[in-house]
């Protein structure tokens, strides 16, 4: 037994499994890698879309799962200013918290958050500029590991987890990984290169994470969700349910899976301009959507 199989087993076995019903919605994003709004914030160019797709999705019901990354931790040590460049992606977030439709799970880049003190000394209030005011955040909110949805329908389960624990430099080595990003690769990036070490800019080391993820799907026959390579990716039918949201630092636009309906698709969400060079949102989906009992099946 590998040492992946033996982290995502215990996710799986000591994760809170969530109901998930044919009139049951959920959005789900990843790797949104929320910065100071400086040039490494690449975030940044996304803030805008973020929002307007975050109010679309409150507005009509849906459950807001982040599979972590929310917020870039290591390139920045201190949340307060990340809260600051991005103060009103909290305040919508908050909207779901209060309204019981939010879950966070913690990635390599928001590991720290594995911790309960850090998440309620650093995720309990928030500076509101509006109102010129601390209020509360996110008080008693619980960053974990993994989630699992249950298919009611079928009792199918699928595991919701960053998906991390397949890449070595950001799973056991994270600290040492940190300390390049913080320290070298963030000052390199803001004159135009890019972090080698990440999945998301390696080809070669984004597939052997995939494959490592997809091998568990098929060891495990357990379905699986993640992001952290930020590719976007949907099964086929007959191949291993191996889905992965895609990131929300995209050029212009973000990626996810949504679930509606008894439903679930990869969706992009895109800023563009008409012919007037009016700015404009589109939902377009670049797979899907399927039947949750296609991908779920039974246990």
């Amino acid at each position: 037994m590998t040492i992946l199989s033996v982290r995502l087993a215990k996710i799986l076995r000591e994760s809170e499994e969530i109901p998930l019903g044919n009139r049951d919605r959920f959005i789900i994003f990843s790797d949104c890698h929320r910065g100071d709004n400086s040039t490494a914030d690449d975030f940044a160019q996304n803030h805008t879309l973020f929002l307007y797709v975050l109010d679309h999705y409150f507005k009509r019901g849906f459950t807001y799962i982040e599979l972590g990354d929310g917020d870039e931790l290591w390139e920045n040590d201190h949340f307060g200013h990340i809260q600051a460049a991005h103060n009103r992606v909290f305040l919508a977030m908050r909207g779901f918290y209060r309204a019981n439709r939010l879950y966070l799970i913690y990635g390599n880049h928001d590991v720290e958050r594995r911790n309960p003190q850090t998440v309620r000394k650093t995720m309990s209030s928030i500076y509101n500029i509006r109102t010129d005011k601390t209020e509360p955040l996110f008080p008693d909110v619980h960053v974990r590991a993994g989630l699992v949805l249950r298919h009611k329908p079928t009792g199918g389960r699928i595991l919701l987890t960053h998906g991390h624990q397949a890449d070595p430099m950001s799973d056991r080595l994270w600290k040492l990984s940190r300390f390049f990003v913080r320290y070298w690769w963030r000052h390199l990036q803001m004159i135009g290169f890019h972090d080698p070490t990440s999945p998301a800019q390696n080809v070669k080391r984004r597939d052997k994470v995939e494959e490592r993820l997809v091998a568990w799907v098929r060891e495990s026959g357990t379905p699986l969700m993640v992001g952290h390579t930020h590719q976007p990716r949907f099964p086929a039918k007959g191949k291993p349910p191996y889905l992965n949201t895609g990131s929300c630092v995209h050029p212009r636009c973000v990626t996810g899976l949504e679930i509606a309906g008894g439903r679930i698709g990869l969706i992009k969400w895109s800023m563009e301009a008409d012919r007037a060079g009016r700015l404009f949102f589109r939902k377009g989906r670049l797979e899907g959507p399927r039947s949750l009992a296609s991908v779920f099946g039974g246990d």
